[in-house]
């Protein structure tokens, strides 16, 4: 937003959200945040879009009807069906209507398109939470994603009930926290959240705390609190530490980490696989079809997903009697190109992580990548030599410095042959009369790589460093 001048058009809940991120950059004051209900629909040139309600795990979630010349796309955004959701069911009415209409192309969350079935109610963490509550004289200490509003609700519902203070920790969590309270979508009772500052005056029985750390981030509250580093709250044995969240894959390891630690310290550790203390957001198969069923889309671009998610969407929609030609599975950065009865990939852009390296965002590229990679896998030798600027004929070196290699005091023996190796490069690049250096670097770089591959099956990056005297 410092490069762009333009509105953002959001929901209540995400708009409070990216206000506390425009304060924090100090941007709040040049970006107009501009807030919207379902139902509502904003022009964008030739372009309208509608917001649709759906369920997910963040209230004011919502569903893009993307209006265009050749036809109306619908983007699902993460979404499930919960007839019981807080904020009410999602509006599958309005998606038949637009089916009725016509859609051009559907983009469809493919999560959890693996699971049969639907996807569980809120209402069953809920029940869960109270049987962990329920005759439990320890402390406890809830961690979930900090964006689940319907969870943190049914967390305080069940702190109150049993007459229990509760204090949060963790950056995200109290961000989100503040946010939810000022709109509205979190109900609490006056004095059940306090200071986490404040939690050694209250009896470990009468307390929760609320972490961020589901994931087993490294900088999260729940981490420090594991390996000691959170300045308010030490484990102790006997703490309850309920992680109210399934593992995004990838973060299994680390999760694993946190619970081990915890474990160690005594604590009492209850986790989704064995408690049903999670439910998830996304949709699985029936609620897809039934999506499928209402849109009836001419073209289907599965989203949301790793390539096997992406596969098994294409399939199912298959199965709702979509034609394969009109279904495509593109790449992060890939373009498409709609008309009114075709589809095509149309090239793409740029697109995946951006690399911070100290003040520079974006100013390393592929070929420094790739030259720090080989440093760290296979370290690094540097070759010195010094010849006559008269004659070309060595008169110091070569000199070899290696590091990330080998330890030198204790290879003399290859450092003496590695360097036998150089002489011979430069000798026969004299007797070709060969006076290019960059001819005889590569030279020197070719015999010392055969060399080192034959004898150690390694390949360290070699720099051959020629000063003429």
């Amino acid at each position: 937003m410092r490069e762009v001048n333009c509105p953002i058009h959001g929901t209540a809940m995400t708009n409070g959200l990216i206000r506390l991120k425009l304060e924090e950059h100090r941007l709040a004051d040049k970006v107009k945040l501009v807030t919207h209900k379902p139902g509502d629909v904003v022009k964008a040139g030739c372009f309208s879009v509608e917001f649709i309600h759906v369920n997910h795990s963040i209230a004011d979630a919502v569903a893009f009807a993307i209006r265009t010349p050749v036809g109306t796309v619908v983007f699902t955004g993460d979404f499930k069906i919960d007839p019981t959701a807080k904020d009410g069911m999602i509006d599958l009415a309005r998606f038949g209507e637009l089916g009725k209409q016509g859609v051009l192309a559907l983009l469809s969350d493919s999560t959890n398109v693996e699971r049969n079935g639907y996807t569980p109610s809120e209402n069953l963490v809920a029940e869960s939470l109270d049987r962990q509550f329920r005759n439990c004289d320890q402390r406890i200490i809830v961690t979930t994603f900090a964006s689940n509003m319907h969870r943190i609700q049914s967390i305080l519902n069940t702190a109150q009930r049993y007459g229990r203070k509760v204090a949060v920790t963790g950056r995200s969590m109290e961000n989100v926290l503040k946010v939810a309270q000022e709109l509205g979508y979190l109900k609490v009772k006056a004095g059940t959240i306090v200071d986490l500052a404040a939690i050694k005056s209250i009896p470990k029985n009468k307390l929760v705390i609320v972490s961020t750390g589901s994931q087993g981030e490294n900088m999260s509250a729940l981490y420090r609190m594991a390996f000691n580093t959170h300045r308010q709250v030490e484990i102790t044995a006997g703490d309850r530490i309920i992680i109210s969240a399934s593992a995004i894959p990838g973060n299994e390891k680390a999760i694993s980490k946190i619970i081990n630690e915890l474990y160690r310290k005594g604590a009492d550790v209850v986790y989704e696989k064995s408690e049903g203390l999670h439910v998830s957001g996304h949709a699985c198969q029936e609620e897809l079809k039934i999506i499928h069923g209402l849109l009836k889309p001419r073209f289907f671009l599965p989203l949301h997903g790793e390539q096997r998610h992406l596969q098994i969407h294409s399939k199912l929609a298959q199965q709702m009697g979509m034609n394969p030609k009109n279904i495509f599975i593109g790449q992060i950065g890939s373009v498409f190109e709609f008309t009114g009865k075709t589809c095509k990939l149309k090239g793409t852009v740029t697109a995946g992580k951006v690399f911070v390296d100290g003040s520079g965002v974006g100013d390393v590229g592929s070929v420094v990548l790739r030259d720090r990679k080989h440093l760290a896998e296979d370290g690094m030798i540097v070759v010195c030599v010094n010849l006559s600027a008269e004659d070309g004929s060595v008169i110091t070196g070569p000199d070899i410095i290696t590091r990330g290699f080998i330890y030198v005091k204790e290879s003399e023996e290859l450092m003496n042959a590695l360097r036998d190796v150089v002489s011979e490069a430069i000798d026969r690049c004299q007797r070709k009369h060969i006076r290019d250096w960059s001819a005889m670097k590569a030279a020197i770089k070719n015999d010392l790589s055969g060399y080192l591959y034959k004898t150690t099956k390694r390949n360290p990056m070699i720099l051959p460093v020629i000063s003429e005297v």
